[in-house]
């Protein structure tokens, strides 16, 4: 792999860059694979992380879902994959952790409001989701062609607190004051992954980067607004260059007010602290001849300044009949939790401790996805729909067909399984214990509803 000289010049007085140990981890790349656990599905099911069947070699120092594996399997063909069991994450990034727990010590059990403002494809989300039960995460994507396979990531993780939706960075000029928290992985240059994506390498220049900084400081900039008083923003890329990094921190420094907050324990895992140049502002540097991750930049800071926080009109959503409600609450546990709403042509399940704060962004933003999709009723019955297999809040006395691995690959071909002993009507199939979507058993046959853009083509 050759890097570009004018590339490792721009790096040369970087705090923590050593060029010789640098070119050598990029000579022979190590390919290092990592994945982070889903809490809410295997904790559903009172298994420990040891039980699941990936080759699980040893934890993420900084995550505590977070694992290595000793080789890169092929996920495809790996049912608890497609089950949401797990997200395959580059494990630099998931240094987020760390800093989500020096910053909230009581996330786990308090609500904030949360962005995820550049979130596609969705590793951040996931993560934040996982870290937040109790809060809603907003994950926004602009770009409308990623937005899909965000939305995708969030039906598998299956938890009903995320909402996609996909808005401008200024969009959310409309909610001042409103979050409490905003993580910006911001477009980048991408100098950070090119041990696992060599070719973007061709891509890379002063000039790139010079373009990349630029759009970094519009959409904090435009994105300011919405943080309030006190707020955390945390700002990451996957960079190494100090104009997308260090410097942006300048920038923050000197346009608004803010307070820097370093991280607790960085040295002792390799990861670099630096400051910047002018305001002295914490970031952190993972470098790949340090750590064993890609090349990441991280940094913390909470907003000193008032924001114009104001009441927000919401939404009104149109509610199910009562038969309606009671049809879909004999699918989900603990129903009295849970509100069941018409939006647009869909029945979507929201928690009630959610209801306003939901009508509020829905109000705001181009919403793409909220709380889980539990299908339609058709002649009181319901055609229960993917999202709502796939959701940790799907009642686990629903009937179902436990799949050797054998039917589940079957079943995620889209093709034809048996149907065992299990009884007539709609019925989950499980893989080990965790959902995989719909079958309906009927007297003759049985009627595969995985979803066909989902379906495994080959491998």
């Amino acid at each position: 792999m050759h890097l570009p000289e004018s590339f490792l010049c721009s790096l040369q007085n970087i705090d923590g860059f050593s060029r010789e140990a640098f070119v050598r981890e990029h000579s022979v790349p190590e390919k290092i694979t990592s994945v982070r656990i889903n809490p809410f599905k295997w904790q559903q099911n009172s298994l420990p992380f040891t039980a699941h069947p990936l080759p699980l070699s040893r934890p993420v120092p900084w995550c505590a879902t977070g694992q290595y594996l000793p080789e890169r399997p092929l996920f495809i063909t790996d049912p608890l994959f497609h089950a949401g069991c797990y997200y395959v994450q580059e494990a630099s990034s998931m240094f987020l952790e760390e800093i989500i727990r020096s910053v909230y010590p009581d996330h786990s059990t308090t609500s904030y409001k949360v962005l995820d403002l550049c979130a596609a494809p969705g590793g951040k989300t996931t993560h934040l989701s996982s870290l937040f039960p109790d809060s809603i995460v907003v994950a926004n994507e602009v770009i409308k062609t990623r937005v899909p396979v965000l939305s995708e990531n969030a039906v598998k993780w299956g938890m009903e607190n995320i909402l996609v939706s996909s808005n401008d960075a200024a969009d959310f000029k409309a909610l001042p004051g409103y979050f409490d928290l905003i993580v910006t992985d911001a477009p980048c240059s991408g100098s950070g992954m090119f041990r696992k994506d060599p070719e973007a390498i061709s891509e890379w220049s002063l000039q790139h980067v010079a373009l990349c900084s630029q759009r970094q400081r519009r959409i904090i900039q435009d994105s300011w607004t919405a943080l309030k008083e006190n707020g955390i923003l945390v700002y990451c890329t996957c960079s190494f260059s100090k104009e997308e990094n260090e410097d942006i921190l300048d920038w923050i420094a000197e346009t608004f007010a803010v307070e820097s907050i370093p991280a607790r324990r960085s040295v002792e895992w390799g990861i670099v602290e630096t400051q910047s140049d002018k305001s002295r502002m914490y970031g952190y540097r993972f470098y790949p001849d340090k750590i064993k991750g890609e090349g990441f930049f991280i940094a913390c800071m909470r907003k000193k300044e008032p924001a114009d926080a104001r009441v927000l009109k919401p939404q009104g959503f149109l509610h199910l009949s009562k038969k309606e409600e009671s049809v879909v609450a004999s699918y989900i546990k603990q129903p009295e939790r849970y509100s069941v709403v018409r939006v647009k042509e869909e029945m979507r399940i929201i928690e009630k401790n959610y209801k306003d704060e939901l009508a509020v962004l829905y109000a705001a933003l181009y919403v793409k996805k909220m709380g889980v999709n539990a299908g339609r009723i058709i002649k009181n019955e319901l055609v229960p729909d993917h999202e709502l297999a796939l959701s940790t809040i799907i009642s686990p006395d629903r009937g179902a067909i436990e799949a050797d691995l054998e039917t589940a690959l079957e079943f995620l071909r889209k093709k034809d399984i048996p149907s065992g002993n299990a009884a007539k009507g709609w019925n989950v199939v499980r893989f080990m214990g965790h959902n995989l979507g719909w079958v309906k058993v009927l007297p003759n046959r049985v009627n595969n509803y995985y979803p066909s853009a989902s379906r495994i083509l080959k491998y």
